[in-house]
């Protein structure tokens, strides 16, 4: 049983929201990141990046006292506004061939410790308590949990009914994704929402793992009364079948004092490995691996990985038979000589930084299917770090969840 309720969000009016809604700040380089700020008066960046222009920064605290001011700023020159009264909000995502659409909505934080929500990955502490921190000093989260679910009819209609009628928001980014929002905001509307998901025994976190966390550590301090905002967090709640799931491949910068010709005589041990003149993996237990100018697919020999939920990941497997004993990174989170790039990066991007000396090898790993992660969820286990890039990614600033 899930409990999910409407909320009055505060938001950008309908026509500052194209300018005012962001990417993550840290996606954008710093010179996009200093264009954005002196360009545009109205995005939400200038909010979270109050001290762009001082040479001294402040500590976490400090600065988010700053980031609360800012953010009541934009309140009192009416460039956000606040919600009369508690609604849902439609929101829909056209992105390339994809489209997404689901619920913005306020999910408990109960349902997250009862593990009605259910998780695939580990937090770090140190990442909770700031963000724990930022929530509790500024008040407010710009940025909503993607939750998924397996989908039901009644949502499905209801969403179809409403993407009819007018939008409140309707606008196109720079990276050519539609943006829509709208309001549901009729009794009956609220109440179906609220009581299809209290059927709905099990969520699970596609991205946002920290956010949640936070917001459960905030509650706790807070120890507030249920109905209390900062029992709640803000949530995306998409079917299932609507993700995109892409994955994340490996750049290696060095062989660990290997040649490549014992490298890949080491590799052939736990892998059988095949020249190729493409790099990306089709079949079961087989990846990409570009080294030396070359494609090479790779299949993991059978007994060479336990077949549980999560070793018999190709993250999994990667690491216990090449990463670790072989290139000796025991810890990919943290480990230098490892990198991380999304699924969705061009590959001649990733051989030129192979080509160029940046890296010595890449691993071209294939998306993990939504069946296999909420397997390992279910069964109360963590995926590998970077297992996988899920989108819908949205954009900052366009429904914000007020915690005060």
């Amino acid at each position: 049983m899930a409990i999910v309720r409407p909320f009055k969000a505060i938001r950008p009016t309908r026509d500052k929201v194209h300018l005012f809604a962001s990417r993550s700040y840290l996606t954008y380089s710093d010179d996009t990141l200093k264009e954005k700020l002196e360009h545009n008066p109205f995005t939400f960046l200038h909010i979270i990046n109050p001290e762009y222009k001082k040479k001294n920064k402040k500590s976490n605290i400090e600065k988010f006292k700053l980031v609360k001011q800012k953010f009541e700023e934009f309140k009192a020159n009416g460039v956000l506004v606040s919600e009369d009264k508690k609604i849902f909000y439609l929101y829909k995502q056209k992105r390339g061939p994809y489209i997404f659409e689901g619920i913005i909505a306020a999910c408990s934080v109960k349902d997250y410790l009862n593990g009605t929500i259910k998780v695939h990955e580990h937090t770090l502490t140190k990442r909770e308590q700031m963000f724990k921190d930022y929530l509790d000093t500024t008040g407010f989260n710009a940025d909503p949990v993607l939750l998924t679910y397996k989908g039901e009819n009644d949502i499905n209609n209801l969403i179809a009914s409403v993407s009819k009628t007018r939008a409140e928001y309707n606008f196109t980014t720079t990276n050519k994704v539609q943006h829509q929002l709208w309001l549901i905001d009729t009794e009956k509307e609220i109440n179906l929402i609220c009581n299809t998901f209290a059927e709905i025994n099990d969520i699970y976190i596609a991205d946002g793992h920290h956010r949640t966390s936070s917001s459960a550590l905030l509650s706790q301090q807070k120890n507030a009364a249920d109905e209390n905002n900062c029992n709640y967090f803000m949530s995306f709640l998409i079917a299932e079948n609507q993700l995109n799931i892409i994955n994340f491949n490996r750049l290696v910068k060095s062989l660990n004092g290997l040649s490549v010709a014992d490298f890949i005589a080491q590799i052939k041990s736990t892998y059988t490995l095949v020249e190729s003149t493409f790099v990306k993996g089709k079949k079961e237990d087989e990846i990409g691996m570009y080294l030396d100018g070359k494609c090479y697919l790779l299949r993991a020999k059978k007994g060479s990985y336990k077949d549980d939920c999560v070793n018999r990941l190709d993250p999994a497997i990667l690491s216990c038979n090449i990463l670790s004993p072989i290139l000796g990174i025991q810890d990919e989170k943290t480990d230098k000589n490892i990198s991380f790039v999304a699924g969705n990066i061009p590959m001649a991007e990733i051989k030129k930084s192979v080509d160029s000396g940046a890296n010595a090898v890449a691993f071209i790993l294939k998306p993990i299917p939504i069946k296999a992660l909420k397997e390992v969820a279910d069964k109360g286990k963590i995926m590998p770090p970077k297992s996988t890039y899920i989108q819908p990614k949205l954009r900052s600033g366009i429904t914000i969840y007020p915690i005060d």
